[in-house]
């Protein structure tokens, strides 16, 4: 449920949600191509810049956003003809250990220079068609559940992969951690409540997604997740795209929603926000209701779905959201939801603990390509 080509038809649908700007070479025509990787280091430093030689006829883009140096790794484009089958690329970085070398979803083979001890060779292809089709390189996300109805994304951010506007303020500690906690309780919750079935009926889904703080191209600033529902395949369709702001606790205070047709509605705490599916003519053309979202005085957020009990997720033990976070359904504590994402390990434990029945609890271990998010 997680190879390149699922991640990169979701790609498709980001410039619906505001998420791609104009980039250089986009207009480009065929044959021209892009191509982004990801040179990791085997360990941490300060942020450097390899040489990288590329073949005659091929570049590398220009501009800062392109070309990025973090503590763990460095990412570049490269345009130039398409060529699916490859092209020959030599990165010299002096007193470096090179781990991998990254494309897409793909870990490249990377082959040591004979007679030089920091230098490596590869081949990249060349076939996508912008810089845009070439995220997924930069990003590490897992999809624990594409299914109708679903498409679920868990972002694996690290303090030493961080690029553009993450560079320059504090490591976002509570909200990384909160997200988590929130996107495994949302998930339970749109399941419990029969929404995501309905969703499949219609040829609908929900989305759920987090937010990133190593790439560029798109500024996930500040930290702030989804609970998106696109009433058809991807955000080509008419979409409700919430944007949940979070604060240093994890607790969400804003809910700017991008609806189509509409621009951006402005939710605070104790403002309802309706998603419809725009089926019909009702609601002023946006269809009949799905769910409602309400930010809570706690910095959680009600569900309620037009039948049947109402879901919360609500502050932990501890009153925030980082460590934990309480599932209620119809106002009563149901479920306790704790994660522990250890990026450096490939490694996602999820902790459901029930409330009114124990035999609800359970643990699972996600496990994942540290360097690529796709689940083993």
């Amino acid at each position: 449920m997680s190879g390149p080509l699922s991640r990169r038809a979701l790609l498709a649908g980001l410039p619906a949600l505001g998420l791609s700007a104009a980039l250089p070479g986009t207009a480009h025509a065929d044959p021209t191509a892009f191509a982004a990787f990801r040179v990791v280091r085997g360990r941490p430093g300060e942020p450097g810049t390899p040489e990288i030689v590329l073949p005659a006829g091929y570049e590398i883009v220009p501009g800062a956003n392109y070309s990025v140096a973090s503590r763990a790794e460095y990412y570049t484009f490269v345009r130039g003809p398409r060529t699916p089958e490859g092209i020959e690329v030599t990165v010299r970085w002096p007193d470096t250990r090179v781990e991998a070398v990254v494309h897409q979803d793909t870990r490249l083979r990377v082959r040591h220079l004979p007679g030089e001890r920091d230098a490596y060779s590869f081949t990249l292809p060349l076939a996508q068609p912008s810089i845009d089709a070439n995220q997924p390189t930069l990003q590490v996300w897992s999809r624990p559940d594409v299914s109708p109805g679903m498409d679920w994304r868990i972002e694996h951010n690290d303090p030493d992969r961080v690029a553009g506007p993450w560079t320059t303020v504090p490591w976002p500690a509570g909200p990384v951690r909160s997200v988590i906690h929130q996107l495994v309780a949302a998930h339970t919750i749109l399941r419990a409540a029969g929404l995501v079935e309905v969703a499949a009926a219609k040829g609908h889904r929900f989305v759920l997604m987090g937010f990133e703080t190593n790439n560029t191209l798109h500024a996930d600033n500040p930290p702030h997740w989804h609970i998106s529902y696109n009433s058809g395949a991807d955000f080509n369709a008419p979409t409700h795209n919430p944007h949940l702001w979070l604060d240093s606790a994890g607790r969400n205070f804003y809910n700017g929603m991008d609806v189509t047709g509409l621009g951006r509605l402005k939710y605070y705490v104790g403002d309802p926000a309706p998603l419809y599916d725009f089926v019909g003519d009702a609601n002023g053309g946006r269809g009949d209701l799905v769910v409602t979202l309400t930010l809570r005085a706690d910095g959680g957020i009600d569900f309620t779905p037009p039948q049947g009990p109402g879901y919360a997720i609500a502050a932990g033990r501890n009153g925030d959201l980082v460590e934990e976070v309480t599932v209620l359904r119809d106002g009563e504590p149901w479920l306790r939801v704790e994660t522990d994402d250890r990026v450096r390990h490939g490694l996602l434990v999820v902790r459901v603990t029930g409330l009114r029945d124990r035999t609800e609890s359970r643990t699972r271990v996600h496990r994942y390509d540290r360097l690529t998010g796709v689940l083993r």
